[in-house]
């Protein structure tokens, strides 16, 4: 049998890069898999994906950085479905038009706050908006995308503040939670996704390098001296998902990252 056969699960972000790849892994183990982004083409991509695997899909368009189209996206899953088991909170990143407006020294407070909001605070609303129904059906895997700045320093002030919020939140919702609902926090290093890609772009043009250089540099971070590809995110994350894999697992940050900075 898949690890998640008859399971339901909802992914925020999931229209490209990790959130997608991760959608896709489920839907190979079987579940329902409902991806909730704000682009609908790329979350009708993911849904035919879904389907063409032989699973069923939902696109729901959610902008994370809205608190009640976040509740309202996670209630939409549960009407639909009648449970939701898996919690994937993907949805995250940094934005910004001059580099230094995301520095220590010179940060954009309004800046600070969105980071705040869009890398830790939407993925509160989305579990608190999930867990009633996981208690009332005694399951549940809430799973946090982090980042190897969740576990150290050395990246964007508001960015690192909160992927280190994640892992916070992750420790105290497992002492609080029932046994039967875990949470953890699945931490990657430099992935080769679009938030990467647009980073080494931008990046390269603001610290007067290039953008082959900076990539560079965030391949010598790992032991492997390589970015991570998304699907390496899949795997993992569908084991802590799993009812079996999953049952000792929680209030873990678990890095699928090549040797990150160790």
């Amino acid at each position: 049998m898949k690890q998640l056969s008859g399971r339901v699960a909802l992914v925020t972000g999931g229209g490209r890069g990790i959130g997608r790849a991760i959608a896709l892994e489920f839907a190979r183990q079987g579940a329902k898999v409902a991806v909730a982004s704000r682009t609908r083409s790329e979350l009708d991509s993911v849904v035919g994906e879904i389907r063409e695997l032989g699973a069923e899909g939902l696109a729901l368009p959610c902008d994370v950085m809205d608190r009640s189209a976040i509740k309202g996206t996670v209630a939409t899953v549960i009407e639909r479905c009648r449970r939701l088991d898996v919690l994937v909170n993907n949805a995250g990143g940094v934005y910004y038009k001059k580099l230094e407006d995301i520095m220590t020294l010179t940060h954009d407070d309004q800046l600070f706050e969105d980071h705040l909001f869009f890398n830790l605070t939407s993925a509160y609303y989305a579990t608190r908006a999930a867990l009633p129904q996981m208690v009332e059906q005694n399951y549940g895997r809430i799973i946090f995308i982090g980042s190897g700045y969740a576990k150290m320093g050395g990246g964007p002030l508001a960015y690192t503040a909160g992927k280190h919020g994640l892992v916070g939140m992750t420790r105290a919702m497992a002492h609080q939670l029932p046994p039967t609902i875990t949470v953890n926090t699945l931490c990657p290093a430099w992935t080769n996704t679009k938030l990467a890609n647009d980073y080494f772009d931008e990046g390269s043009k603001a610290l007067g390098t290039t953008a082959a250089a900076l990539k560079a540099l965030a391949e010598a971070d790992n032991v492997q001296k390589r970015l991570i590809e998304p699907e390496e995110l899949g795997p993992m994350a569908a084991l802590i998902a799993s009812e079996d894999g999953g049952r000792a697992i929680t209030g873990q940050v678990i890095s699928v990252d090549g040797g990150y900075k160790i």
